[in-house]
């Protein structure tokens, strides 16, 4: 990318978002960020180190007036976005029945209902352009139906899907659209979705920079898709194209069902299960 080439990072002040805002600016790209904590801040002066012009957007994007407002700030720089990462995404774990709603519709606002509005707002200028670069970041949890993160997969596998779907529609276009599909990763993500007793939370997790430089690299070089390239995450997408709906649905109970206190923590791991 050039020095006056310009791109928007959602989900940016920690794990795979803020890596993503790190290698963009680490290549002279100026900067949107949009996060609803306050280490956005850090976040954009870390990225300022490299000598590119930030702003930032403190933003609840699970909100419609949020990516409203977001999309607003955007086209108020008056420059032309030339890449997009659309990373904000939350989970909630747990048995579904027991889960509160509210917690479990925000998982859908901000994974399935926000991506489609700023992908909307933001590919249409693209479209017009006819030039950029989407990259939306799926997960492995899109192949498979998640017992036990039972929204978040399905939310997944919505954002899989539409990922997919624009490719086919922009194929005769310069727009791109790749889709990052991370398996577990070493970020807040778990803790956050309340996943801190079970396999999968407890498991060796990728590393975040890693994972958002396959993205990176796969989104500058047009590529539909890159699946983060562990030995685990790859095991999954095996597991993911072989295994009837029915087994992975248990497979991945395993790994994300609350487990409790007293559970033995060495007892079973993700590898272990996948392998």
């Amino acid at each position: 990318m050039t020095d006056s080439s310009f791109a928007v990072v959602t989900g940016a002040s920690s794990g795979i978002g803020l890596e993503l805002a790190l290698l963009f600016a680490s290549d002279g790209t100026d900067l949107m960020l949009a996060a609803e904590d306050d280490a956005l801040e850090a976040a954009a002066a870390r990225c300022r180190a490299f000598g590119v012009q930030v702003q930032t957007f403190q933003v609840d994007l699970s909100t419609y007036d949020g990516v409203q407002a977001f999309y607003e700030a955007v086209i108020a720089t008056d420059r032309p976005v030339d890449a997009v990462a659309a990373n904000a995404g939350i989970g909630q774990g747990g048995a579904f029945v027991d889960t509160d709603l509210a917690a479990l519709l925000q998982v859908v606002q901000l994974n399935v209902t926000s991506t489609v509005h700023l992908t909307r707002l933001l590919l249409a200028d693209m479209v017009a352009r006819d030039a950029g670069r989407l990259l939306l970041t799926s997960s492995i949890a899109s192949t498979m139906p998640g017992a036990f993160h039972a929204v978040y997969n399905a939310s997944k596998s919505f954002v899989q899907s539409l990922a997919e779907a624009l490719q086919s529609e922009l194929k005769d276009s310069a727009v791109t659209v790749t889709s990052l599909m991370p398996g577990p990763t070493e970020t807040n993500f778990f803790h956050r979705a309340g996943m801190d007793d079970t396999i999968m939370g407890q498991a060796k997790k990728d590393d975040a920079a890693d994972v958002a430089r396959q993205g990176y690299d796969a989104l500058l070089a047009g590529k539909d898709r890159v699946v983060a390239a562990s030995l685990l995450t790859k095991s999954q997408e095996l597991a993911a194209k072989v295994l009837p709906d029915k087994l992975k649905t248990g497979l991945h109970r395993q790994i994300a069902e609350p487990r409790g206190e007293c559970a033995d923590q060495s007892s079973t791991s993700a590898e272990e299960i996948v392998s």
